[in-house]
């Protein structure tokens, strides 16, 4: 199916309205998994012409998605990633967690953002970062595109390490996202150390139920679930 290649429209904006020079492009991945880290990339590119076919992650093959993440970490100025473990996911929730890497990510490039774009319409950097949120972002802005093939590829080689262990869970063809191998091996064997264990998921397994970690705010409430996928996917 065709599509339209990303541009740099948002960053000359960008430029144009704040006076910013170097901005990062900003996409997660991991986030309605039930295992592994959220992974998020930011990517610095510029306003050279990027290489052919970059588009969303999510629009490529494996196979094309890890050559383009090849050719794109030697294109891009510069990119880093960050994590946020399941641990802390458990421990701080989705959004919290997506800040954690997000901000792990920009400190890490070896020059601070004037300004980044983040895929999504939800803020969650917030300040001191100059932040322009942009609904498909990783189909339309150049860096997002970027970090959103480099964070894919990066998270889907390291569950594929991480289960060579737990060979059941399939982990290195579903990267801990919902599927009916996933679901099987959970209800046989249940959760991993790398899954999430307040996630939806443990309520319809019985069997392991009593290792599900809830969280509670101050104020006695249970959070809302953020955008997780129950057992009945």
């Amino acid at each position: 199916m065709p599509y339209e290649p990303p541009t740099h429209t948002v960053e000359r904006s960008l430029r144009a309205t704040t006076g910013a020079k170097v901005i990062a492009g900003v996409d997660e991945v991991g986030r309605g998994a039930w295992a592994g880290p959220v992974t998020v990339c930011a990517a610095v590119t510029g306003l050279r012409r990027p290489p052919v076919g970059l588009t969303d992650s999510k629009l490529l093959t494996v196979k094309r998605r890890t050559q383009l993440a090849a050719e794109l970490e030697k294109w891009v100025t510069a990119y880093a990633l960050g994590h946020a473990s399941p641990e802390e996911i458990d421990e701080l929730g989705m959004t919290a967690s997506l800040r954690l890497a997000a901000v792990r990510a920009l400190e890490a490039l070896p020059v601070r953002p004037d300004a980044v774009i983040l895929d999504g319409k939800h803020d969650y950097l917030g300040a001191p970062w100059r932040v322009r949120t942009v609904i498909k972002g990783d189909r339309l802005c150049v860096a997002v595109a970027a970090a959103s093939v480099i964070a894919k590829v990066h998270r889907d080689k390291m569950m594929a390490e991480l289960g060579i262990d737990h060979a059941d869970f399939d982990f290195a063809a579903n990267a801990g996202y919902p599927s009916p191998v996933h679901k099987a091996a959970l209800e046989e064997r249940g959760p991993t150390p790398y899954h999430r264990l307040s996630w939806a998921y443990l309520d319809a397994l019985p069997r392991w139920r009593h290792l599900k970690k809830v969280r509670v705010w101050a104020d006695g409430s249970v959070p809302e679930i953020e955008g997780q996928l129950g057992f009945d996917f």
